[in-house]
């Protein structure tokens, strides 16, 4: 089974806003997932970002992967980081 930490769409049409969620990669982005980490509002000026730091950290380290939106998230508050900082 192959995991992945993904974005997860909520709200209406035309305002957007996702979850970041981890998911096994053969489920729809809308569906069942395992666990939720966070959200992430790109409506708001500035976006608005909030990621549980330890259990992403506890997802990388089983080996989750983050999808390209997802890992930018992450490198923009520091935690890709300190995820390559204990994994060296």
């Amino acid at each position: 089974m192959s995991v992945k930490i993904r974005l997860r769409r909520m709200g209406s049409k035309r305002n957007a806003s996702y979850r970041l969620v981890v998911a096994d990669s053969r489920k729809p982005r809308d569906g069942r997932f395992i666990e939720e980490l966070g959200y992430y509002n790109p409506t708001t000026e500035p976006a608005t970002v909030n990621i549980n730091e330890e259990k992403a950290l506890k997802w990388l380290k089983e080996g989750a992967i983050p999808s390209n939106t997802v890992k930018s998230l992450l490198k923009k508050e520091g935690i890709l980081a300190k995820f390559i900082e204990q994994k060296a």
